[in-house]
């Protein structure tokens, strides 16, 4: 088998995936067409209208607003980094992307994931504040919000910049063939001919050590909540307290839960499993971005006002 070295890197395409079974002519491949279509145009119109309504609403200036417009930018961006090879592949079959926009589209999707995560540690942390010690919400988090959001950036952009030049050195074989619509750093790692160890512990380590801190640190933040609230002797206002964490932990269950499946299928599923990993691609990228406008919009009563104030709804 031939390999393709780093001098002839300027020449390699590589070649995206549909969905399996499914070609430009037959109804499956209609019907995704549609779903994708609508889930890319409600998440830009959902987020847009979320950063419209906390732009021009002088009430909505509290901390757990500047965080979910954050929120919003990121999953805006997110929806942008896949939507047009997405499309690409589904309305127009269109399948070949070049080896450096491939390394340029997963550096941005796995960089905003990481900060889609971080952002939702700072969501975490600003209910914590906000349950457990009302009187000072305001004052501990409207002076380290820039702070918070520029280390989270740093973070993210820091621990994702090697990989595309990781990947970049590798050789690779006259494989070209990805397992997504998208590209993702462990589908093209395995088009490598030469052993990847390096780029995939340091993709392990990176994993590693922002997810499940991550994690960890909302879960020890809602174990907080939850003692601070049991400790209070008025069960409505327990329910009431409670009830402005349910749109967080949703968003949190629906980003954790397919990125944890899909790394984990990515690296150790066999080949039988590429329907699987393909569906855990779509509800990671596109089903999140297209879902948290809706439930910030049922779940949060001031956000619910202001929509119907502006829009008349």
């Amino acid at each position: 088998m031939s390999t393709i070295n780093s001098s002839d890197i300027n020449h390699l395409w590589l070649r995206l995936a549909g969905f399996p079974g499914a070609d430009a002519a037959n109804h499956i491949n209609l019907w995704l067409s549609l779903a994708l279509c609508f889930l890319y145009l409600l998440s830009i119109l959902g987020n847009g209208i979320i950063l419209f309504i906390i732009k021009v609403d002088n009430q909505l200036r509290e901390p757990m607003y500047i965080f979910l417009s954050m929120l919003a930018i990121n999953d805006l961006c997110l929806t942008l980094a896949t939507l047009s090879t997405t499309l690409n592949v589904f309305l127009f079959d269109s399948r070949t992307i070049h080896f450096f926009a491939c390394l340029t589209q997963l550096f941005f999707i796995h960089m905003l994931c990481a900060m889609e995560s971080s952002i939702l540690v700072a969501m975490a942390f600003d209910r914590y504040v906000a349950i457990c010690n009302p009187l000072r919400y305001a004052s501990i988090l409207h002076p380290k919000i820039s702070k918070i959001g520029l280390v989270a950036l740093i973070r993210c952009f820091c621990l994702h910049f090697p990989v595309p030049f990781l990947l970049k050195i590798l050789p690779y074989c006259d494989k070209h063939d990805l397992s997504y619509a998208f590209c993702y750093q462990t589908d093209v790692m395995k088009l490598a001919c030469a052993d990847p160890t390096i780029t995939s512990t340091y993709s392990l380590a990176v994993v590693l050590t922002t997810y499940p801190v991550d994690a960890v640190l909302i879960l020890l933040s809602y174990g907080l909540i939850l003692k601070a609230v049991l400790s209070r002797a008025g069960q409505a206002e327990n329910l009431k307290a409670l009830n402005t964490c349910v749109s967080h932990i949703c968003i949190v269950l629906l980003f954790y839960i397919p990125l944890i499946t899909l790394s984990l299928v990515s690296r150790y599923a066999q080949k039988d499993s590429i329907i699987a990993r393909f569906l855990l691609g779509g509800i990671l990228l596109v089903v999140p971005p297209a879902l948290n406008p809706m439930i910030y919009s049922i779940k949060t009563k001031q956000i619910r006002n202001s929509i119907r104030t502006k829009f008349g709804a």
